[in-house]
Parts: C-alpha cells; structure tokens; sequence
C-alpha cells in the first residue's frame, strides 16, 4: 500500500477546529601543556556544540506541515534538513519554502537512498500508525536515527521489530511523546514523585474529540490500527503510567459504537480501569464521538492535582486542592522533544521516550482490546 502523509496530528481533528482545540592548573610546564592539549581539543567541543542534528520528515501530511516543520525553526540543535513524500507537489512547495535542496528530497520510492545522504541524522516518521513499522525500520537499516510518531506501531510485535532493527544498526529510536516533555506535566510528575499530596490512589483520565471525514485513514483499521484508544486515548494511558512510576496488570474495559457504520473498522469510545502494583486504580476513557473531554485528575490521600485541559498543543492549565494554579511558562513541545532527541544522539544516551516506552503502550493497548473482545479482566504481557 502507497504510503499516505500523515493528515494532523493524531491527538487533534483534521479542522482548524482541531487544531484550536489541542494548541517551551599548576606549573608554567604545566599549563602548556593543558593549553597545546586545549588546542587539540577545543575545536572538536565548539564543533559539537555548533553541529546541528539533520532532520528528515517522512510524511508532508498537516501534523509536519503545521506543528513539526515550524517547530524545527525555534529548535537550538536540530534542522530541518530533508523530506519525503509521495507527493511531488508537497515537496516543491516545501523546497520552495524552506529552501531544501533537491538532494534531500525522497519520494517513498526512493526513501532508502537516505544512506548516502550525510547531511541527514534523523528521520522523523510522520505517517499513518500502520506504516511506522515499515519505514522505522527501513530508516534504521540506512543508519539514520529513528523519531516515530505515536502510537509507536499498530501491535507490539512491530514495535518489538522497529526496536531490534534500531539495535542491530546501532541506531537510536524514540518515540513522539510531546507531552513528557511540557512543563506542567513535568511539574505533575513531580508532584506524585515527591508524594505532595501524600500517596496516590486513583486517576481519572480521558482524551476524546469528534471525529469528521469518514473517508480519513483514522478510520481505516490498517493504517490505524484502532480508533480513539490508539488515537488520542493513549496520552491518558501515558499519563497514568509516568504519574504512577508502574506499569498496570490488569485491565477491564468496554467499548461502545453509536455509529457503526462509520466506526465499522476502529473503535469509536472505549471506557477502561488499570489496576497497577501499589493499588493505584485508574480509569480512563476515550471517544471519537464527542469533544470536551481532555483531562486528568490525580487523587492522593492529601489532596489532589489535575490538568485540564491536558493534552493540548497549548493553554495547558492545572490546579491543586490546596486552591494554587499549576503555572508553567509555555513551550513549544514539539520543539522540545526534538532537541532533547538531538542531545541524545550528539551525547550518545537512550531517550526517556525510548522505543521500550512505546512498546509498554501497545502491550498495554492490547490488553484494552482482549478485555473488550473477551468480555473478561485481561493482564498485560509482561
């Protein structure tokens, strides 16, 4: 199948409604020779610190055109270096735009002569969940670092895949958890971490919007491998998960279809509990069929925090029960989790939203589906 650019961002409506809705020494010996071993190495530092790292965006689609490609101009080390698509119009328009040389466009075709391209580090997959799998690991094996958009792939089989063809190559992969990085969920995180409001017992969670066009990938169960729950139901799972510290072992959940002739191949809203190993209980819930719903609400045993709305490109707000506002100055997150991928492939160290990261979702995103088909508690792979 022809690759397709992914449309938006897969937590916002294709619509600039979306878009609105979701929007960062010692002798004189001595001090010779630290200064003959200074000239050695202090261009090799200042180059590095210079060097920025080559971005590649696979999909010309409106999550790239609006939030990555704009986002990669207010980045400190990265560069808009390349591009792939499928389109030759998208990619004279993007040439024209931000002036990227011939060289360092591709079409899918042609996508694995990337290899010999130096001037690119990374490529960025920006392309519908069913083809992450593919074109990670086809970027893997022509030596380029790997930044995937989320979900990571549609089972956790692929991901196991992207994972050992990244390891094989010596080549790092992260995944485009955006919100790990903003201030205010940074902020939450600490909050549960450092035991504020006193333990953690239970979480409300839940990320949904109405979905438009019927005719969208998001609605095609092999280029999107489920509907809300893979869509946007998995920043709520990710939020309990990094508020938690634990990974869940159990699920219970159910699904519901008000319209199943337009959610005939993915979910439409699915309501699910996650039982974790300190007793922390959490439901969550996630709908295509209606907007509002953008939150989550920790409950300790001193109080509680929230975010609400939570999920957004921005406006992000919070509060506490002691009556404060969770105040953080505002980022670009995509910004943000792209220099902080630079750093780790300049510095040689894994990402927080590592491959393993993405793979603990789908194990956890496929627990939610054997619940829903099996009517029972499912555990999630270990």
């Amino acid at each position: 199948m022809k690759p397709k650019d992914k449309a938006s961002s897969s937590a916002l409506p294709e619509t600039p409604n979306r878009r609105q809705f979701i929007k960062q020494a010692g002798t004189v010996a001595a001090g010779a020779a630290l200064a003959g071993e200074a000239k050695l190495w202090l261009p090799r530092v200042q180059a590095q610190e210079k060097k920025k790292i080559g971005y590649a965006l696979v999909g010309l689609g409106g999550l790239s055109t609006n939030q990555i490609a704009p986002a990669l101009q207010k980045t400190k080390h990265c560069r808009l270096a390349g591009i792939v698509s499928g389109t030759p119009s998208k990619i004279k328009a993007w040439q024209d735009k931000y002036q990227i040389p011939s060289r360092n466009c591709y079409s899918y075709e042609t996508y694995d002569q990337i290899a010999n391209n130096p001037e690119i580090d990374v490529v960025y997959i920006v392309l519908p969940n069913g083809m992450h799998a593919e074109y990670t690991i086809r970027g893997a094996r022509a030596g380029k670092h790997v930044l995937c958009e989320k979900p990571m792939a549609n089972t956790a089989s692929d991901c196991v895949a992207m994972i050992q063809a990244c390891r094989e190559a010596d080549r790092q992969l992260a995944v485009g958890y955006r919100c790990q990085f903003e201030p205010h969920h940074q902020a939450c995180m600490n909050l549960a971490r450092e035991k504020t409001f006193g333990e953690l017992k239970m979480i409300d969670a839940g990320f949904g919007f109405k979905i438009g066009d019927p005719n969208q990938w998001r609605l095609k169960g092999d280029l999107a491998g489920g509907g809300a729950l893979m869509d946007v139901g998995i920043y709520a799972l990710q939020a309990c998960r990094y508020l938690t510290g634990e990974e869940p072992m159990a699920i219970t959940a159910q699904e519901s279809k008000t319209d199943p002739v337009k959610f005939a191949e993915v979910d439409e809203s699915i309501v699910w509990n996650m039982q974790f190993p300190s007793g922390v209980l959490a439901y969550c819930s996630t709908t295509y069929a209606f907007g509002g719903i953008n939150r989550f609400h920790a409950h300790c045993d001193k109080g509680w925090f929230s975010l609400d709305p939570a999920y957004s490109y921005g406006g992000i707000k919070g509060r506490t029960s002691k009556g404060e506002v969770i105040e953080k100055v505002e980022i670009d997150q995509f910004a943000a989790e792209m220099d902080d991928f630079a750093a780790c492939v300049l510095e040689g160290r894994p990402s927080k939203v590592s491959g393993e990261e993405g793979l603990k979702d789908l194990k956890v995103i496929e627990a939610i589906y054997t619940s829903i088909r099996t009517g029972k508690r499912a555990l999630v792979a270990g």
